[in-house]
């Protein structure tokens, strides 16, 4: 025997003490309410987690946790070299030596003294940057 039939048996059988119109309309179970119904859709702060929420509240503080923002300009000179940020003591560098140059020159850049790129000359430095820790509340 199929489910809907014995469904309906049910309904037949349960209708002299509640009535035909009750039987009928009588919810099975009580209806569960929806969250989203009580409270709205959640918002993308309040679903993250783990390192999304670290970077979130990071942004939302004003720094730039993993250098995702545009950086500073600098002049390329000795006395104002492009800042480079690293976890490491060194980090490979791109340097694109003219505006409508299509090859990047490649150099590896080291902790210490700035250095210079070899084909234009501009000056870059190294700095620490530390990774953000810590779990999210």
């Amino acid at each position: 025997m199929s489910a809907a039939r014995l469904l309906v048996r049910w309904v037949a059988r349960a209708s002299p003490f509640l009535g035909r119109r009750q039987a009928v309309l009588a919810p099975l179970a009580p209806t569960l309410s929806r969250s989203m119904a009580a409270g709205g859709i959640p918002t993308d702060e309040e679903q993250a987690t783990g390192l999304e929420r670290i970077i979130m509240q990071a942004t939302k503080e004003g720094s730039d946790p993993y250098s995702m923002l545009p950086s500073k300009i600098y002049t390329g000179s000795k006395e104002d070299p492009h800042l480079v940020p690293s976890i490491n003591n060194k980090r490979i560098v791109g340097c694109v030596c003219e505006e409508d140059n299509t090859a990047v020159v490649w150099f590896w850049l080291h902790q210490g003294e700035g250095q210079r790129c070899p084909s234009c000359g501009a000056h870059y430095k190294l700095v620490a940057r530390q990774l953000p820790t810590g779990t999210p509340p």
